[in-house]
């Protein structure tokens, strides 16, 4: 009786025990996401403008979920390397990603099988929008984009104009901007803005495209002159400086940043994650901090992040087209 009494007791320890246990990894498996650091992927070097605007908005959305956010930068392959490690990433909500206009650039170049279609979209949250400036000493010193354009469309391929290189966000404005009438004589350069700039203010082309950013000391000491700045948005600051569509022109091209995930991401992930990131991009001094940044702010919900970057995809594949390097719809 005393040996059943003690098997009792100890079938019922052993019961409380693995109740506890069990009860313990439901509440564990319910906890909601996340329950551990999310990675971030960004396919630029460390201090270029992408890193610093998802590094500024990343900070803001850690507090938020109460969860480190782990910037890790791999650039290369013209944004490619990174992109490729964020859509190969188990689809988990735990590695996330950015990108920008590359994203679209280069599947048609052939250095992806995919673009934004291919990952899972979280929405947008800033844009760069390139401008054309002119230098002011050289046997050209054009003082309006009118000026710019009559010249060039009268004299095909005599005004230069420095950019990005090959395939890059900038290249694609230029070769956009050509959509005027006039013809340019674009010489790309290795790097983006910094190497763009050097070229118009030491007076070896007439012109470049880049953004206000790369440009802005260089305008404010007048040795560029700020032409006009493409689509219909003025930039803080440069309200006298006509957009493109002042000048009757529907040039349009920015480089907008842009939230992503490996496809298949479960739902619970993206909700949070989505909402989290809508706040952020909405609060004023992440705003703030964008237009000193050379940005603007631009907030899209995924379904309208995706519908904005269709028809960019569309200006992509057609400046490509033209240009005879298009590999790939």
């Amino acid at each position: 009786m005393a040996n059943l009494k003690a098997f009792c007791i100890g079938a019922a320890s052993l019961f409380l025990v693995l109740s506890v246990s069990i009860m313990g990894n439901v509440v564990h498996a319910a906890e909601p996401y996340p329950v551990k650091p999310i990675r971030l992927i960004v396919p630029n070097e460390a201090g270029s403008d992408a890193d610093v605007l998802i590094r500024f908005l990343a900070q803001k959305v850690s507090v938020m979920l109460d969860k480190p956010i782990i910037i890790v930068n791999k650039p290369g392959g013209g944004s490619s390397i990174g992109m490729r490690e964020v859509h190969d990433a188990k689809p988990d909500g735990y590695t996330i990603g950015m990108s920008h206009a590359t994203i679209l650039i280069n599947k048609p170049l052939g250095n992806m099988p995919y673009d934004h279609a291919g990952f899972t979209v979280l929405g947008t949250y800033a844009t760069f929008i390139p401008i054309v400036v002119g230098a002011t000493k050289t046997s050209r010193p054009f003082k309006t984009i009118q000026e710019v354009l009559s010249f060039a469309k009268a004299k095909p391929g005599e005004v230069s104009i420095a950019t990005s290189g090959v395939g890059q966000s900038w290249w694609v404005a230029t070769l956009e901007f050509q959509g005027t009438g006039a013809k340019f004589n674009i010489i790309p350069q290795a790097g983006t803005g910094a190497y763009a700039i050097a070229q118009v203010a030491g007076e070896h082309t007439d012109l470049a495209v880049l953004a206000v950013a790369a440009a802005k000391s260089q305008i404010e000491g007048g040795l560029v002159r700020f032409l006009a700045i493409f689509g219909s948005r003025k930039f803080p600051g440069y309200e006298s400086v006509p957009t493109m569509k002042d000048a009757g022109y529907n040039v349009n091209w920015e480089s907008t940043q842009i939230l992503i995930g490996p496809p298949g991401m479960p739902k619970e992930a993206v909700d949070k994650l989505v909402k989290v990131f809508e706040v952020a991009a909405n609060e004023p001094e992440f705003k703030k901090f964008l237009i000193s940044r050379g940005a603007f702010p631009f907030y899209q919900p995924p379904d309208k992040a995706i519908a904005f970057f269709d028809e960019q995809r569309k200006v992509v594949q057609g400046v490509m087209d033209r240009a005879g390097i298009l590999k790939s719809k």
